[in-house]
């Protein structure tokens, strides 16, 4: 069986793929989405919905611009979406804190904050009373063993250094020295959230609306190439057809693209979490210590999380991962010692061997793309990686640069 042919076949209903195509549908173009299985299941539904701060400021690397982009475009989706779809997508500024465990955390966390000043974002180095007075729902373990306010020695990495704090990519420039880290606690109130499965569920809805088709189970099989272009992809209900092809499967946009000869380094990244449930909120701001955090939501319930492991495609949770997930939250709110572990789950994030993801058209393929390999920052990034990416595929000059982020880079 043979469909009719759209403008654009997106392959992948995630995060990324859904934005994507809501974006080309407000422009005009006919779109299909196709997903091995349920749309908005994967990494997108998995995930925190935690949205960092970002700025603009001259010389940015494309990587802070595309931040910057999403960071202004989630609060104008979350209106949008609310007034086309009727569903609220969480959207909130609830402000984030930042703590350190370890030196080598607190020097990464000083540079992340001097770059985040640097575009213009607010930023407080908060004392430990001041700490207490902003959350008391903080226990010992939050206020005190992670929180030190001795200056501490702390040499910075030369220049190129890149630092993940949340998946946010930044450098810290020039040559070896010493840096005194006077605190390890900052407050920015601008950090957002919004609510993963609400936010994907409000796009499917307007993407529907929109005249979006999307295919629940239909997996990407063959691909037929004619010349410099895909002809069509054969899926369980026959071949597709489209005028251009956008790839936006997540971790799994790595063997789909290997069918093609083209090479990535998408790896799946496992991450793994905790959900409490409690009678009330027991912060109020996102808690962030290196790599993981606790977020809040206003119905009473804390996501934990989370973890980062090669473990191929396996989704399963581990009894390891989640005690210490659990013992992690519990150390730093006392509160949820008392709370109900409502569920854990994983999901699989798409890694990239430099941490930025792949953006663009693919190499030797005039119609083909690819928008996948956001690690921890998909959903944040989703936004603007549509507005690039539709530029891109209408033939537009694209608000970001997308040469850093090419295939074979």
């Amino acid at each position: 069986m043979s469909l009719a042919m759209h403008d654009v076949l997106i392959i992948g209903g995630g995060v990324i793929g859904l934005s994507l195509a809501w974006e080309l549908a407000n422009r005009g173009r006919s779109v299909h989405v196709i997903d091995q299985s349920e749309p908005g299941r994967e990494a997108s539904w998995a995930g925190a919905g935690i949205l960092p701060p970002a700025g603009r400021r001259a010389g940015q690397h494309p990587y802070e611009q595309l931040a910057a982009l999403a960071a202004e475009l989630h609060p104008q989706w979350a209106t949008e979406l609310l007034a086309t779809t009727g569903i609220d997508n969480g959207y909130r500024r609830c402000g984030g804190l930042y703590l350190a465990q370890t030196p080598g955390e607190a020097a990464a966390l000083a540079a992340w904050t001097e770059n985040l000043r640097e575009e213009g974002v607010e930023v407080e180095r908060i004392s430990a009373e001041r700490l207490l007075e902003v959350e008391p729902g903080l226990g010992e373990a939050g206020r005190g063993e992670l929180f030190r306010e001795a200056a501490q020695d702390c040499t910075y990495p030369g220049s190129s250094t890149q630092y993940p704090v949340l998946g946010t990519r930044y450098s810290v420039l020039g040559t070896r020295s010493a840096a005194r880290v006077a605190a390890s606690g900052f407050l920015v109130p601008t950090e957002s959230q919004i609510r993963n499965p609400r936010h994907l569920a409000a796009l499917q809805a307007a993407c529907r609306q929109a005249g979006v088709a999307i295919t629940s189970h239909s997996a990407a099989g063959d691909v037929g190439i004619a010349g410099s272009e895909i002809v069509e992809i054969n899926t369980p209900a026959g071949p597709l057809r489209a005028r251009q092809y956008c790839f936006t499967a997540g971790a799994w946009t790595g063997p789909l693209l290997a069918r093609l000869g083209i090479a990535t380094g998408i790896v799946p990244i496992r991450g793994q979490m905790v959900l409490f449930r409690c009678a009330a909120p027991p912060v109020k701001h996102v808690v962030n210590v290196g790599s993981r955090y606790l977020v809040p939501r206003d119905d009473g319930r804390l996501l934990a999380g989370s973890t980062e492991e090669e473990a191929g495609f396996d989704k399963r949770t581990t009894d390891e991962a989640i005690a210490e997930l659990t013992a992690f939250a519990r150390s730093i709110i006392p509160a949820l010692r008392e709370a109900e572990i409502e569920r854990t789950w994983a999901g699989l994030r798409p890694g990239s061997f430099d941490g930025l993801p792949y953006l663009g058209r693919l190499p030797s393929l005039a119609n083909a793309f690819v928008a996948s390999g956001h690690f921890r920052s998909g959903l944040f990034l989703s936004p603007a990686t549509a507005v690039v990416m539709a530029q891109a595929i209408c033939g537009e000059a694209t608000q970001v640069e997308l040469a850093p982020f090419r295939v074979g880079r």
